[in-house]
């Protein structure tokens, strides 16, 4: 092994025990045990305590005594609190005991989502399965950016739901001889994410496709673009996630044995 492709492996496998750790953590996607729907009647959801309801003004209002110890920004509930959730962005966390309820606004519609560090899905878990670490997966790419960021509509997991993402360019890349571009959209923070499908998905990669996220292009666009740190969505890892479906022309007629495999 070079000297290239050991550091490329050392490099990986930190970044993989990250991933891995951030998945284990208490109330991380693991921690999963319910996915609802809200509507305007205010009712008992699971095993929780109190009411739940989604009010039609994008609030969710909580009835609650303060002896059932649900807790809004750090405050026990004693009578009805609101929360207001914003569409596409990580839900509002509300205290119960040791769970977190997340309440989630996908479009018009509002999600409550159970975090348990009691779940099975997490005790459960000894990893994520993943394909060898290989160098002919890390190729230089090129971002050309849009003149202007663009808000695009793509599917979910979810029949009924949509999510609405912000493409920023393109990533043209060649794997195998074959020239690929991929749609690309805002990162979290910083780079950009390639959300794609290829010929292993629904085979032995997760159907929806999978996510890769890469450090911010140069100035002429260059952009290292490694296949290696593909990863799976949530939805992979648990059924009560909402996860986006890739848009539609983000297909890499491919192979692409690098990264994270299903493991279900």
């Amino acid at each position: 092994m070079t000297s290239v492709a050991e550091d490329l492996t050392t490099d990986w496998q930190r970044w993989h025990d990250e991933r891995e750790a951030m998945l284990r953590e208490p109330h991380g996607w693991l921690s999963l045990t319910a996915l609802e729907w809200l509507d305007d009647t205010a009712r008992p959801i699971a095993d929780l305590p109190g009411t739940w309801r989604a009010a039609g003004d994008g609030t969710v209002e909580i009835t609650a005594a303060a002896a059932d110890g649900v807790v809004v920004d750090g405050a026990t509930v004693d009578g009805t609190a609101t929360v207001t959730p914003v569409d596409g962005a990580p839900g509002v966390l509300v205290g119960v005991g040791e769970r977190v309820v997340e309440l989630a606004r996908r479009t018009d519609s509002y999600a409550l989502r159970v975090r348990d560090p009691e779940a099975p899905t997490r005790h459960a878990f000894t990893g994520v399965p993943t394909f060898p670490v290989d160098e002919r997966w890390v190729v230089t790419g090129r971002f050309e950016a849009y003149p202007e960021p663009r808000r695009i509509t793509v599917g979910a997991v979810v029949d009924g739901l949509a999510h609405f993402p912000t493409a920023v360019g393109t990533v043209t890349f060649t794997l195998d001889g074959a020239e690929q571009q991929l749609i690309a959209l805002a990162g979290k923070g910083e780079g950009l994410s390639l959300h794609f499908r290829d010929a292993t998905s629904g085979v032995s990669t997760y159907g929806g496709g999978r996510i890769l996220r890469t450090g911010d292009p140069d100035a002429d666009g260059t952009v290292v673009v490694d296949l290696n740190r593909t990863v799976n969505l949530p939805c992979a890892l648990t059924a009560f996630a909402t996860c986006p479906l890739p848009p539609a022309d983000n297909v890499l007629h491919v192979a692409v044995e690098a990264g994270e495999r299903s493991d279900r």
